[in-house]
C-alpha cells in the first residue's frame, strides 16, 4: 500500500494564485511541512447565538470557542498526520483547546473536521495576497453516515485569513456569519513565525 501523500494546498488553487502569496506563506502551508508551534495574542467575541451554538456542539468537540476577550495567549500547533494537517490551538485564560484537521474528502475536495465528526467543506483560494479558507457546507459524520446541516442550522460561513505582515509575524483572522443573526464568532491575533527563514 502506498504512504499517504501529505495535503497539497498549492495544487487545490492552483499555481498561479499560489505564485502570489508571500514566500512565508508558502512555507507555512507546503505540503509536507515540518511541524511548526506559533505563539500570539487573540481578540475573541461572540454573540449570544454563538455561545448557545458553541454549547450545543460541545460534546462533538468542536473547535468553537464560546469567549469574549482581548489579548489571550494563544499557541497554535500544526502538524502533519498521514493525508491531513491538524491544528491544535491553546487558549489560555480558561477559554479552552481545540482541534480540528484539514483533508481531502473521498472526491479530493478540501474539508476540515473535530474529533466528534463535526465538519465543513471548504474552499482555498488567495485573496488580496492573503490564503483564505471559507466554509461553504456542514456536515456532520456519524459512523458511516454523513448528514449535512441546513445552512440555518450553522453557526454560519466560516472564513479564516492567513495573512503575513513581514518579518517573522502574521495575522490569523476567523469570522463566522449567519445568514439570519449576522456575525456569530469572530477572532483575530498576531502570531509569531519561529522560522529563521523570514522572507515573504
Amino acid at each position: 500500500m502506498n504512504a499517504a501523500q501529505p495535503l497539497d494546498l498549492s495544487a487545490l488553487i492552483g499555481p498561479a494564485a499560489w505564485a502570489r502569496l508571500p514566500a512565508a506563506v508558502q512555507r507555512r502551508f507546503a505540503a509536507g511541512h515540518a511541524e511548526a508551534t506559533y505563539h500570539g495574542l487573540m481578540d475573541m467575541r461572540c454573540s449570544r447565538l454563538g455561545r448557545v451554538l458553541a454549547w450545543l456542539v460541545k460534546p462533538l468537540r468542536s473547535p468553537l470557542a464560546a469567549a469574549n476577550a482581548s489579548g489571550v495567549p494563544t499557541t497554535v500547533r500544526v502538524r502533519a498526520v498521514g493525508a491531513g494537517v491538524v491544528w491544535e490551538r491553546s487558549f489560555e485564560n480558561g477559554v479552552g483547546r481545540v482541534f480540528s484537521t484539514k483533508e481531502l474528502d473521498a472526491g479530493g475536495r478540501l474539508q476540515e473536521r473535530t474529533r466528534g465528526g463535526l465538519g465543513m467543506a471548504l474552499n482555498v483560494f488567495e485573496h488580496d495576497g492573503a490564503l483564505v479558507f471559507q466554509s461553504h457546507r456542514y456536515f456532520l459524520d456519524l459512523g458511516g453516515l454523513r448528514l449535512v446541516m441546513p445552512r440555518l442550522l450553522s453557526p454560519g460561513t466560516c472564513r479564516v485569513e492567513h495573512r503575513d505582515l513581514g518579518d517573522g509575524l502574521f495575522r490569523f483572522t476567523l469570522s463566522m456569519d449567519h445568514p439570519v443573526w449576522g456575525e456569530t464568532f469572530h477572532q483575530t491575533g498576531v502570531f509569531v513565525d519561529p522560522s529563521p527563514d523570514l522572507a515573504g
